[in-house]
């Protein structure tokens, strides 16, 4: 017997691309609230839903910009500005269109997206074939034999398909490893450090290597001197990053899955696009 479908939207991750795809000045609304963003975001899952065909749908959104990072590590995120005025109402909106159309949103306070999307990977993977459809990548470490991520790529409806098969292949490490990896190299995006002087393609290798961090420092003797320094001198940072890259899949949330049943009704989309006029 075929699985079910799930599929789970990164709703911030198309939010944000559709934005900044389109010039907001161009589409208002009948009261003045810019809709480029929210059409874009009704769009894509026009096309994901009809490329995909899943049986489920569920949207995750981030709730604000506090969350258990945050507490951590007070820098985190810390670089990344204030999102543009125009694009501030089209949150609440968004929110909005997606219910309409009869898909769940799915955010927990102090938690990201990601975490919701982690937790319901884990709450139904081995039950329903999963899909993600994302700009992250650190969604890579979700990645199974019956989950899938599906990269957005330019335009509506392209998508970068990322299967556990393919990540092995093109990484050399299973998709728990890429904390680690994220661990030594740092996120300029996130805003967390890694060890100052390890970049991607070291910290491939040395997970390639060595397996975990543990596993690194079970062996330091073996690496370069320069390495062991780096190392040495950013114990503090390596372990945080970790903590910080991982997604976490324990958080509490409800969900009745009956809620986000999905029939492919076309014509919902062209009523939703013309309810925001």
């Amino acid at each position: 017997m075929e699985r079910e479908h799930l599929l789970l939207i990164d709703g911030m991750a198309l939010l944000f691309r559709s934005f900044y795809a389109t010039a907001p000045r161009w589409m208002m609304n009948s009261r003045g609230v810019p809709t480029n963003a929210v059409r874009g975001v009704i769009k894509h899952i026009e096309a994901v839903t009809n490329a995909l065909q899943p049986t489920h749908v569920v949207c995750c959104w981030d709730m604000g910009s506090t969350t258990f990072r945050t507490e951590w590590f007070p820098d985190y995120k810390a670089n990344r500005g204030e999102p543009p005025c125009e694009l501030v109402p089209q949150f609440d909106l968004a929110k909005e269109v997606v219910a309409m159309l009869g898909i769940p949103n799915i955010g927990v306070l102090g938690a990201e997206a990601d975490d919701c999307i982690g937790s319901l990977v884990k709450q139904y993977r081995d039950e329903m074939r999963i899909s993600i459809v994302t700009g992250d990548r650190d969604l890579f470490q979700l990645l199974s034999k019956h989950v899938t991520v599906y990269l957005l790529a330019k335009g509506i409806g392209n998508y970068e398909a990322y299967t556990l098969e393919r990540f092995i292949k093109e990484k050399g490490i299973q998709p728990h490893q890429l904390i680690d990896v994220k661990a030594l190299m740092g996120d300029a995006s996130d805003n967390y450090p890694g060890v100052r002087g390890i970049g991607e393609k070291q910290a491939f290798k040395l997970i390639q290597q060595y397996g975990s961090i543990e596993g690194i420092i079970e062996n330091l003797a073996n690496l370069t001197k320069a390495q062991q320094q780096k190392i040495t001198e950013h114990f503090d940072s390596l372990y945080l990053s970790r903590k910080l890259a991982a997604i976490h899949c324990d958080i509490p949330m409800s969900l009745r899955l009956e809620k986000a049943k999905w029939s492919d009704e076309h014509q919902r989309f062209a009523e939703v696009l013309e309810a925001i006029r």
